[in-house]
């Protein structure tokens, strides 16, 4: 809890305070100058805002500081993904064209699983009880063939009220093309049910595709109620404690947005902790000169993976979330918005640990979260989890767990596994436990595996960056599995996503279907929804950076005619005329080309989507790391008794202070490395280096790539 010392080559001097909400841990991260300050609170799952109030005012006592003084405020969350995920939203309707209420249910009409017999789909967010369908009828071009029958959705206004409903999702056929309709129902139940929240699938998904469409419109009214209530209780709380302004959100897309953004559109923010993780592993990657890295966090909850490519995570238009079967795509339900590609699966420091139907040790999904949190708590909880494990196997310190928030007792960590797994497999608590930990691993190492091939990336060519509580605990061991050769651990490892928060770009980005084949484009049509996007996009950035100078970057999602999926083109600002078009289809030659090895030019191209990225500023890049010559040997400030599973026994292990070693610094494992929020867990065969900004860096000496060692050579020179 003590402050430590940001890189130097952070000047800005305001106060700036991230806070990441998780599913067990809720951390704070508070920047003035070259001052950092980290806290950890448990979070409060009925209240959320609770645990961010308390963290921030504990946090705000540290640096002695005042509300008022607070010139930034980041929050990101993950609430929303909680809820869709456990299935703990708001009771929601679906309006939508009459005949098409089963499209949800339908899906694609695939089968992610060809040969399963026994294939099980994913449930809609809406049961068929509460999806409607009203007349009416928009074609593709936006032309209205029947008008909506307005008498039907009044009646309807009243039934969904006396049906509990408390939040709608409004989705028309085309409904992108011509927006009319949703935007007139909108109005009806305002009139009729102003009681409940209404979502119009034309603005939180204007694109076509009416599956995606619709999942995406059902999952942002889903959360709507709960995520909306959670943040005014929260702006009200602030404004109460005397912040002056106004608090921006982490979106799933890594970049920040106004909090009426968040409130409108929700669905945005279902991945905003792991983009703010994303968002760090991108900025120690650029300092360390790692082209291909590997971001790794871990949490009390989940665990989250995301392959970054010259020093930028790679940006989806899509996500699936609530996947039935772990890692298999598409067994899961679409989201259609900007968001970092990352694969996040139940693995974290309170997932439950049990012997399933076939006899064998199983780690997740579920968790215990903060309550009543792993049996080592004390606070209720009966069954094993990864965090139990650790504690059972000497490898935290039980009174300086969360930075001394929780104190762990291993003889109930024992208890718990001894009877929920060694009750059934016969092991002692100890290799019950290291079993718990070797399996988690092997999960999460299996879902880095198949993200890799899903992208046609290969893990052992990455440098992992751990962070998060869990994470380091776990990433040498990890990144052995992998056949990685080198992680990093930075600076503040245990909050890094709430730290990355304060790296990320005040922007937004938006995306509107258009149909258009370039042979015989409308330029008109086209450069009115293009100004449509830009205005939309600059009004939110700007209210987040007044003043600020916008860099806008516009894209086309582009096909040849009969293709199902397009590519993105970029398409240079200005207007859009004859000249631009042309460029625009040599551009989408030329990009396609690059993709599949040839061009189709005897077939007509055509532009599906446009999309405006607005961002506030360029990006600065960030003061650069290195491994300084090696200075002497670390000292151990003490020693600690912990399992050894390969000899069945335990050992005395030095343990060093992370605030006390310098850079230049080695060690070589087994070790560990401790500070307020985290352990660094370092396996026999791994070498350690304190890098110039504090960075731990450490190499496998049993599969050190020569790429990593002539690297070495070259930052050290």
């Amino acid at each position: 809890m003590s402050p430590t010392q940001a890189p130097k080559a952070d000047l800005d001097t305001r106060v700036r305070v991230a806070v990441d909400v998780g599913g067990t841990f809720t951390d704070v991260v508070l920047l003035r100058g070259a001052t950092k300050h980290t806290v950890k609170v448990l979070t409060t799952p009925q209240a959320p805002e609770r645990a961010v109030l308390a963290g921030v005012e504990e946090i705000l006592r540290l640096a002695g500081l005042a509300w008022p003084q607070v010139e930034l405020l980041i929050l990101g969350t993950t609430l929303a993904t909680n809820a869709l995920i456990e299935r703990k939203g708001a009771k929601t309707a679906l309006i939508t064209t009459e005949g098409f209420r089963d499209l949800v249910e339908i899906g694609l009409e695939d089968r992610f699983a060809q040969y399963d017999v026994f294939l099980e789909k994913p449930a809609p967010l809406v049961p068929r009880h509460w999806r409607h369908g009203v007349s009416e009828r928009v074609n593709a071009a936006g032309q209205a063939l029947t008008a909506l029958d307005e008498d039907q959705v009044v009646a309807l206004a009243r039934q969904l009220v006396a049906d509990g409903i408390e939040s709608v999702a409004v989705c028309f056929l085309h409904g992108y093309a011509n927006p009319l309709h949703e935007r007139r129902v909108r109005a009806l139940l305002a009139q009729h049910a102003p009681e409940l929240w209404v979502s119009l699938a034309s603005d939180v998904c204007p694109e076509i595709r009416e599956y995606e469409r619709l999942s995406t419109v059902s999952a942002n009214a889903y959360v709507q109620p709960l995520v909306a209530g959670y943040l005014r209780r929260l702006q009200q709380g602030l404004k109460e404690r005397g912040l002056q302004s106004e608090p921006f959100l982490m979106t799933s897309g890594g970049a920040l947005t106004t909090l009426q953004s968040g409130i409108d559109e929700p669905v945005r923010l279902v991945e905003s902790g792991p983009a703010g993780g994303a968002v760090l592993a991108r900025q120690v990657a650029e300092q360390i000169g790692a082209k291909r890295a590997l971001s790794f966090d871990m949490g009390g909850t989940t665990a989250k993976i995301c392959f970054i490519d010259d020093y930028q995570p790679q940006i989806s238009r899509s996500f699936e979330f609530g996947r039935v079967h772990r890692h298999l795509k598409g067994s899961g339900l679409p989201i259609r918005i900007p968001v970092i590609e990352m694969v996040e699966i139940g693995a974290g420091g309170g997932s439950i640990a049990r012997v399933n139907h076939l006899g064998v040790v199983q780690v997740g999904p579920d968790s215990a979260g903060s309550s009543p949190g792993p049996a080592a708590y004390g606070l209720g909880g009966a069954l094993p989890t990864v965090t139990d494990a650790h504690a059972a196997l000497g490898h935290v310190d039980p009174a300086r767990f969360a930075v001394g928030k929780v104190q762990l007792d291993p003889e109930l960590a024992r208890a718990a596994l001894a009877s929920g797994l060694g009750a059934q497999t016969g092991l002692a608590p100890e290799p019950a436990a290291q079993a718990v930990v070797d399996i988690v691993t092997e999960n999460m190492a299996n879902a880095a595996r198949v993200h890799a091939s899903e992208l046609g990336k290969a893990a052992d060519e990455s440098t992992l960056i751990a962070f998060g509580g869990a994470a380091p605990l776990h990433a040498a061991l990890l990144a052995r599995k992998l056949g990685i050769a080198r992680l990093v651990v930075p600076n503040s490892a245990g909050v890094g996503s709430a730290l990355g928060f304060l790296w990320a770009p005040v922007a937004y980005q938006t995306v509107r279907s258009l149909h258009q084949r370039l042979d015989r484009i409308d330029h008109t049509a086209v450069q009115r929804l293009l100004s449509e996007l830009t205005e939309t996009a600059d009004a939110i950035v700007l209210r987040a950076a007044p003043g600020e100078v916008l860099v806008r970057q516009r894209q086309v999602f582009m096909r040849y005619a009969g293709q199902g999926h397009e590519i993105a083109v970029p398409l240079p600002e200005g207007r859009f005329d004859a000249a631009a078009s042309a460029a625009l289809h040599q551009r989408f030659e030329q990009r396609y080309a690059e993709l599949y090895g040839r061009s189709l030019p005897h077939i007509a191209a055509e532009a599906v989507s446009w999309s405006v990225a607005v961002q506030a500023g360029e990006h600065a890049a960030p003061a650069p790391d290195f491994i300084p010559a090696d200075r002497a040997a670390a000292v151990a400030t003490q020693s600690r008794q912990v399992y050894d599973a390969e000899n069945g026994d335990w050992h005395a292990v030095p343990v060093y202070e992370r605030h006390l070693l310098q850079p230049g610094q080695w060690l070589a494992g087994p070790a560990l490395i401790v500070e307020d929020e985290t352990t660094t867990h370092v396996i026999t065969g791994f070498e350690v280096r304190v890098s110039q900004l504090g960075a731990l860096i450490l190499d496998d000496t049993l599969q050190l790539a020569p790429s990593v060692l002539e690297h070495e050579e070259a930052v050290t020179a």
